[in-house]
């Protein structure tokens, strides 16, 4: 069973994700920042237009990171779904098409505070999802959301009570 989990004492987690609907060419990111004991601090989406889901992964890592730079956070846990694009940040050569936007990623990591970057799966990571989900319905850009709507407010609630989803993984 996975499921989010509150942070560690005195730190922030950032959960972010990407999506990308080839049918209709759009790609999106959302992300979420909440305190230590689960408290909504701030969250985002965005509509990229177009692209590749390792941009809109990475565009949501970046945005996420920026987002609880601006709430002032000094500890942060970044919490992506995306093994691809954590790599990235380890390895990525100048000549990757996403090069540019890895160093801006790891020059926010590198800012006067403590930032892990962590894996987390799916099922861990339902509002994020949410979030991104919800940008392809909304107008090109950035949408900051400092109140939570009745629907975010569910899938913050549904992490906050530790509910689990069950995940299948072959043997």
């Amino acid at each position: 069973m996975i499921g989010w989990s509150l942070p560690p004492a005195g730190w922030c987690s950032v959960n972010t994700d990407g999506s990308v609907i080839l049918a209709s060419q759009s790609s999106t990111a959302g992300g979420v920042v909440r305190d230590d004991q689960g408290r909504f601090l701030g969250a985002f989406t965005m509509n990229l237009g177009g692209g590749s889901i390792t941009r809109a992964e990475l565009m949501g890592m970046l945005q996420g990171l920026k987002r609880a730079w601006e709430l002032d956070v000094k500890k942060v846990v970044l919490l992506t779904d995306s093994k691809a694009a954590i790599e990235l940040l380890d390895s990525a050569a100048s000549s990757h098409p996403h090069y540019r936007l890895v160093v801006q990623v790891r020059q926010m990591i590198q800012r006067e505070w403590e930032v892990r970057v962590e894996h987390t799966f799916r099922e861990g990571n339902v509002v994020a999802d949410f979030l991104a989900s919800t940008g392809h319905s909304l107008p090109l850009g950035l949408h900051l959301v400092s109140i939570p709507s009745p629907q975010l407010n569910y899938w913050l609630l549904f992490d906050l009570v530790g509910s689990q989803t069950p995940r299948l993984v072959p043997l």
